[in-house]
């Protein structure tokens, strides 16, 4: 079940809904049914279908949506106004417009989360974190190495990292979300690009895996100093500035 600002976002493949409900027990804080990477071509019709037959209010998920230039997208747009949908994730999020055209179809109550995955979505990130519904900007950090031809560790993608940080602290939503660690079988390595990740000021973290979910939620956790403010301050945040939204 989706909470308001999740730490682990955990990703199953649209046609896989076998897997639905073994990923809402995986203690994933938001689950997202996947209809682009983790499906091939030919299964986007199933998936769309299999996710369509699944959703249901009483277990609310997140759906990741194909690329707006892709055949299948804006059949995937048929799926505003089932029940159950906590989110919508838009893939190489680039246009503020792609983004008024998934409000449109999903509704005014649905939080909208467009993933920064390229040179395009990177350069207008400020842009898209402040368009109306956007909650989270989401870090695809695999495929923004693929756009623009890197071999990247920690030092290569630290510029990026901390600009989408910064987007969308100017922009008054919450902190981004960071990209996946494909070693499955690394807790070490989740453990350590998660720290990372939070101490750049990121608020979450997408999983392939749902043994990497208790690692991340771990790592998002407050500390007991955290909790201890909190408490004093009564939970209250420091004002962030009033958000320019697109119009």
């Amino acid at each position: 079940m989706a909470s308001l600002n999740p730490r682990s976002y955990l990703f199953v493949p649209g046609n896989r809904p076998d897997r639905f409900a073994k990923a809402l027990a995986a203690g994933a804080d938001a689950v997202v049914l996947d209809l682009e990477d983790s499906v091939a071509p030919k299964d986007k019709l199933k998936a769309r279908a299999d996710v369509a037959a699944w959703l249901m209010a009483a277990q609310p998920v997140m759906v990741r949506v194909n690329t707006s230039d892709s055949e299948w997208f804006h059949d995937d747009l048929g799926l505003g106004g089932k029940p159950g949908i906590a989110g919508v994730l838009l893939p190489k999020a680039e246009r503020v417009e792609d983004i008024r055209i998934v409000a449109e179809h999903f509704g005014s109550g649905v939080p909208i989360l467009p993933q920064i995955e390229t040179a395009r979505g990177f350069r207008g990130a400020l842009a898209l974190a402040s368009a109306e519904q956007v909650r989270h900007l989401l870090f695809g950090s695999i495929d923004f190495q693929l756009d623009l031809g890197m071999t990247a560790e920690e030092d290569e993608l630290l510029y990026f990292r901390s600009q989408i940080v910064l987007d969308s602290r100017l922009a008054g939503i919450q902190p981004p979300v960071d990209g996946v660690t494909t070693d499955i079988h690394s807790t070490e390595l989740v453990r350590a690009e998660t720290l990372r990740a939070r101490r750049l000021g990121f608020s979450g973290k997408m999983c392939i895996h749902p043994k990497q979910v208790p690692i991340v939620n771990e790592c998002f956790a407050p500390s007991a100093d955290e909790v201890s403010w909190a408490r004093r301050s009564g939970g209250k945040r420091p004002r962030k500035p009033q958000a320019r939204r697109s119009q």
